[in-house]
């Protein structure tokens, strides 16, 4: 692409890792404009970036693509939690539909070189089957039946289907682990500022996370460097669910994971944290990612381990962690028990 104007267009940017991806992008020598799209304002800075107000739902998008001769589109607007997105049908609309448009705006589009897709490690799933470490070129032992995970195997799907029919196109999905930071927020960063945090009984995962920092310059790589194809993002090292809970001085309650998911709903219930039941099969079984593409063909060497990003997180979260550990305790207590009774009920009844 050298010789011509860069012209990058990037979707979600009123979102905080959008917007803040936005903006480091008006700073690089070799880009010439960017483009950010969203249905809201953002409410952060994006920088230099040119804010359209658009809904990639919606075939306008084609015509910004198309009219602004668009040489490479980063789409980070898939959503993750139902609550943020208006509601598990209206996250599915834009996952997957917004998704579908896009990329129809893509195969139209002769200016377009390139595609960056943010997606996933839910796209593995989480079960007692799986691998100690996913590999790129691995498949999940039991699909995401439900919520993000489901989307994201969709979204992957669809630009797959994209290559096929645009072999000229680069195309590079980043598979993230969980993200994490002191400013990002997501279910994780709300499950782990919960006073009193549900665990599943008998079960404790172990994960890796990518600390927001990095994941921003995994982002800058594949949107400026090599074609990179597909690539696991995560930090080097795991945390177990109860080494997390104790770095983040939290106590915990464990739950037995029948009929229900009530771990999800005492999540939403007593603190609010927005998880689906396709998390909370994370939370039970956990996940490993191969980062040897990572490094070797991104050539992203994180700064931050799984451990020091928990910790970034922890600090800057700027909450007392022990202060309404009581009260909380005996609220999440009631909620488990009238939670618990339903789903024993209904598993007696199966």
């Amino acid at each position: 692409m050298a010789g011509r104007e860069r012209c990058i267009l990037v979707t979600g940017v009123s979102r905080y890792l959008g917007g803040r991806f936005a903006q480091l992008l008006t700073v690089q020598a070799e880009v010439d404009r960017v483009i950010g799209v969203d249905v809201v304002p953002p409410p952060h800075d994006i920088g230099g970036a040119e804010f359209v107000r658009a809904d990639i739902r919606n075939p306008v998008i084609g015509k910004i693509i198309g009219q602004s001769e668009v040489d490479t589109v980063v789409h980070m607007n898939v959503i993750a939690t139902p609550l943020s997105a208006g509601g598990r049908t209206s996250q599915k609309e834009i996952n997957v539909i917004g998704t579908m448009q896009l990329l129809a705006a893509c195969q139209k589009a002769s200016s377009l070189r390139r595609l960056v897709v943010k997606s996933s490690a839910a796209v593995y799933g989480s079960s007692p089957r799986d691998p100690a470490m996913f590999t790129e070129d691995m498949g999940p032992k039991v699909l995401p039946r439900a919520g993000f995970g489901k989307d994201s195997v969709e979204v992957e799907g669809y630009v797959r289907g994209l290559s096929r029919r645009r072999p000229d196109v680069e195309i590079t999905m980043l598979r993230f682990a969980n993200i994490i930071g002191p400013k990002i927020r997501t279910a994780l960063t709300d499950y782990f500022s919960m006073p009193v945090i549900p665990t599943p009984l008998g079960y404790d995962a172990r994960f890796q996370l990518v600390h927001e920092d990095d994941a921003l310059q995994g982002l800058l790589l594949a949107t400026l460097g090599p074609d990179a194809g597909i690539v696991n993002v995560a930090g080097d090292g795991a945390l177990s669910l109860r080494q997390a809970a104790r770095m983040a001085g939290r106590p915990t309650v464990p739950v037995p994971t029948v009929v229900g998911g009530p771990v999800g709903q005492l999540t939403k219930r007593a603190g609010r944290a927005d998880f689906s039941s396709d998390q909370v099969q994370f939370l039970s079984f956990g996940r490993g990612l191969d980062t040897t593409r990572m490094r070797e063909v991104l050539g992203l060497e994180p700064e931050h381990t799984t451990r020091s990003a928990f910790l970034d997180f922890v600090a800057g979260s700027g909450r007392s962690p022990l202060a309404a550990a009581g009260s909380a305790l005996e609220g999440i207590s009631h909620a488990a028990g009238a939670v618990l009774s339903r789903a024993l009920e209904q598993g007696g009844r199966t």
